[in-house]
């Protein structure tokens, strides 16, 4: 007869009827601990190690391969901000006529950045699963640092050259090269995710995944925010030298890039490299393996549809924020950012209290409880479109209950996903976030349109709870789908 999970861990503890070594005490704590993770029954023991446990970022922030993997974090997703910033200031001093509105030039570029991730996302991991993911994510970035640094001379070889279809050759040199980016972009994600239950250990993910969340909110809210003061400095002090460059700008972008990758060097994954006996699958093979993985183990599959939800939400408040600042007074319509930084800062500060108390919970009571704040908070939205001050607390609040449901659910992949599979449920994973984020953006604007700004967001909320809910009544009831012989 088949042991479910929670039973082989008991079996599988050390039994000697005295007193545990220190060896035995970790080993049983760590089973008790993941027993919590996974809402499994824990069992009921009454040792000091279990106390003692060691909770919170400290563990995380003492281990050195996890500190390379940050770094390496902190300068990549700043490049992936200002690098759009960069777009838009050579689109503004080079290719946009006086008059002409930059709008159609920034969604190009914008339709360039995302299409890769619509395309190549499976596809990215199972290569991840194949390849040594410390190269990949060296080599990602390595390879985004030159291709930025290519720009300035690609622009300057191609200054002369007639138009295409109207459009001068250096703006398609950006859309061919933002492509690019994007697409080695689709890589880096996978394995930075598939790297994180490698070097972390189990019980340490939530605080490890708390960081990696309030670490990308500030590299966006920081990105945007400085990313055209920090490239105006740059171009300032490289004409202070008196070298006559024009690509200061690149030259820090491209550098952040470079810079990660070298600091990824340092990491230590301890990954198994050896080639796989036999004949490579096909590509498709493995992403239908990773289809059918995700389809036969509910808590991946629930997880994964919480963050669906969750990122369409995000989605949606990117386009409803436009008429809510219109409604809102003090501010003007075009100062709607403040309303979505306002969400970042929520969801950071969330994030960092959960890093700290989150372990104490399991993760779908947390969701639950992250979902029923999360829809109050659409539903304060809904009532106060008048007031300032209540928006923004609404919208911090949104951020900080967010944080609740992303992180619980994005460590839940992470530990119940075998390492041989990894990379193709988080390039699965990058799909389906890529799908729920292009949707409402399509939608959101119409909905609002038709039914008005509080019904759309009344209708937020009962979509994040219905999802909370339902993922709570499984994990309770205990309904699961039978995993087919392999």
């Amino acid at each position: 007869m088949r042991l479910s999970e929670s039973e082989q861990a008991k079996k599988n503890l050390p039994q000697n009827n005295g007193a545990l070594t220190g060896e035995e005490n970790e080993y049983k704590s760590e089973q008790l601990v993941t027993s919590e993770a996974q809402d499994l029954p824990a069992e009921k023991v009454d040792i000091p190690s279990v106390k003692r446990l060691r909770r919170g970022f400290i563990p995380v922030l003492k281990n050195y391969n996890f500190l390379a993997l940050w770094s390496g974090q902190v300068f990549s997703q700043l490049a992936d901000k200002v690098y759009l910033v960069l777009m838009i200031a050579l689109i503004d001093s080079r290719f946009q006529d006086t008059n002409q509105s930059i709008s159609g030039w920034v969604s190009a570029i914008m339709i360039a950045f995302t299409v890769p991730a619509v395309l190549f996302g499976s596809v990215a991991g199972v290569f991840v699963d194949r390849w040594s993911k410390k190269a990949v994510l060296v080599a990602t970035n390595i390879l985004r640092g030159i291709l930025v640094w290519a720009v300035p001379m690609l622009l300057w070889l191609t200054r002369d050259w007639a138009p295409i279809y109207h459009l001068p050759v250096g703006f398609y040199i950006l859309l061919i090269i933002t492509f690019g980016i994007s697409t080695l972009t689709q890589f880096f994600a996978p394995a930075e995710q598939a790297v994180i239950p490698l070097i972390v250990k189990r019980r340490n993910l939530l605080p490890a995944n708390s960081l990696y969340t309030t670490t990308m909110m500030a590299s966006l809210i920081i990105g945007f925010a400085v990313g055209d003061p920090l490239l105006a400095l740059t171009d300032t002090l490289v004409q202070k030298l008196g070298i006559g460059w024009d690509f200061g700008k690149e030259l820090v972008v491209g550098g952040s890039y470079a810079i990660a990758g070298f600091l990824l060097l340092l990491l230590k994954t301890g990954e198994n490299t050896d080639a796989p006996e036999g004949e490579t699958p096909h590509v498709f093979s493995d992403i239908w393996d990773g289809l059918r993985y995700v389809k036969h183990h509910q808590r991946v599959r629930n997880a994964m549809t919480q963050l669906m939800i969750l990122f369409s939400v995000f989605a949606a408040l990117a386009v409803l924020a436009v008429p809510l600042a219109e409604t809102l007074p003090v501010i003007k319509t075009s100062q709607f950012g403040f309303l979505l930084a306002a969400g970042g800062v929520g969801m950071a500060c969330g994030a960092a209290i959960l890093g700290h108390w989150g372990q104490r919970f399991s993760h779908t009571k947390l969701s639950l409880y992250g979902s029923a704040g999360m829809a109050a908070a659409l539903v304060g939205m809904s009532v106060f479109t008048h007031n300032l001050w209540i928006a923004l607390l609404m919208t911090m609040l949104l951020g900080a209950f967010a944080a609740m449901v992303g992180i619980p659910m994005q460590t839940t992949i992470q530990a119940e996903t075998p390492e041989e599979m990894r990379g193709k449920v988080f390039g699965l994973q990058n799909n389906a976030v890529n799908i729920a984020l292009s949707l409402p953006l399509a939608l959101a604007g119409i909905a609002e349109t038709i039914f008005g700004l509080g019904y759309v967001f009344c209708g937020l909320a009962a979509l994040v709870i219905a999802g909370g809910v339902l993922t709570w009544y499984i994990s309770r009831t205990g309904a699961t789908v039978p995993t087919p012989k392999t």
